[in-house]
């Protein structure tokens, strides 16, 4: 296993951690199968993996007393924890209090090594900052029920850089792979933390296991390469590559995607790649941006439909699946995250839209086979 400093931190963690949110379960997503959950994540940390990291409401709030059972019998010694705020459901300064220590009891610790406030974005940061969090969190590090103190990022890299400058954070936790170098805090977002000597923890490095899975197109591309990698070590080396990423987290679901990736992490290292490896990369990275089956440029002079139909939103959902030839996550998406007159479906085929496209899209058309294709 390699190691690496957690930016300005004296603490070195393995550069692989163990992410507790896609565990093994018995049929639900709060079924985790204990036996072989903590099989995987012992023999993590048993072959030099020492972060873990779990969250609130991973598997429906079971995966922190999973983690906290894994990291019994001299484990917990072993292993830098990490878990996170609950944002959402803080809306007092007391919610903080509470919401921590139901963690450490569900964690069975005494404390929590890395403690992020999560998944912030521009709305729940200035609700959350106007809550005090900043102050609570230099508090429970006073009072020694946490060590360290940052976040983790969904939202777009303006705020991003807002929230870095707010205040002297240990560590922060951003998505990143070769797909998102120009998405939420990307590249950019990466080397502003880095400059800033804040630890850096890269989620989602195979952007929810869709770039371990290629489409037969891109796969025969990565085949024809002289160098032999699998499609998740290109991915985890490139992310590796980078000096300012302290660490990777792999949201691991069998025993052999622990093998796997502790194997990749054995050979980590910034700048293992040669230029022509990451002009290799880029040519991947197009050759999944070209799969689009609609060809929206997100430019938005469709918008706004007088109905309230997120146009682009759709197509991007829609392309998505394609471009991944996967479609679990943009059907998801498509109904639990947008609000029902976003959808395709609340279309009225009014054809407003068709005027103002410059691609001369056939919008209303395209629309009724994306709810056909996306819908439950």
């Amino acid at each position: 296993m390699k190691y690496r400093k957690m930016g300005k931190l004296d603490v070195t963690v393995s550069v692989l951690g163990f992410g507790a949110m896609r565990l093994p379960t018995l049929g639900t997503e709060s079924q985790i199968d204990e036996p072989k959950a903590i099989e995987m994540i012992r023999y993590a940390i048993d072959h030099g993996v020492n972060y873990v990291d779990t969250a609130y409401g991973y598997h429906g709030g079971q995966s922190e007393i999973l983690v906290g059972k894994a990291l019994k019998n001299g484990y917990r010694e072993k292993t830098y924890l990490a878990t996170k705020l609950p944002v959402w459901f803080v809306n007092k300064k007391e919610d903080m209090d509470r919401l921590l220590n139901e963690q450490l009891k569900k964690l069975d610790t005494d404390h929590i090594d890395f403690y992020l406030l999560h998944a912030l974005n521009k709305d729940s940061w200035q609700k959350i900052y106007n809550l005090g969090a900043i102050e609570w969190g230099e508090k429970m590090k006073e009072k020694g029920f946490i060590r360290y103190f940052g976040f983790s990022f969904h939202d777009d890299l303006e705020t991003f850089k807002k929230i870095i400058d707010t205040h002297d954070w240990d560590f922060c936790q951003i998505q990143y792979n070769y797909m998102d170098i120009d998405y939420q805090a990307g590249k950019e977002g990466l080397e502003y933390a880095g400059k800033k000597g804040i630890g850096v923890i890269v989620m989602e490095p195979l952007r929810g296991g869709r770039l371990a899975r290629p489409p037969k197109d891109v796969m025969e591309l990565i085949e024809k390469y002289p160098t032999k990698r699998s499609p998740v070590e290109w991915a985890l080396l490139w992310v590796w590559n980078h000096k300012e990423v302290s660490l990777a987290l792999s949201g691991m679901s069998t025993l052999d995607q622990v093998k796997e990736n502790l194997e990749i992490a054995d050979k980590a290292e910034v700048n293992i790649f040669s230029k022509e490896d990451l002009e290799f990369i880029e040519k991947v990275r197009l050759a999944f941006l070209g799969r689009r089956a609609i060809d929206c440029t997100q430019c938005r002079y469709c918008m706004p439909c007088p109905y309230g139909v997120d146009i682009p939103r759709n197509f991007y959902i829609y392309n998505e699946g394609v471009r991944y030839d996967d479609w679990g996550a943009p059907r998801w998406e498509y109904n639990n995250a947008m609000k029902p007159e976003e959808r395709a479906e609340n279309c009225k085929k009014c054809g407003e839209c068709e005027t103002k496209c410059p691609q001369g899209l056939a919008i209303r058309d395209l629309l009724e086979m994306v709810h056909n294709t996306l819908s439950y």
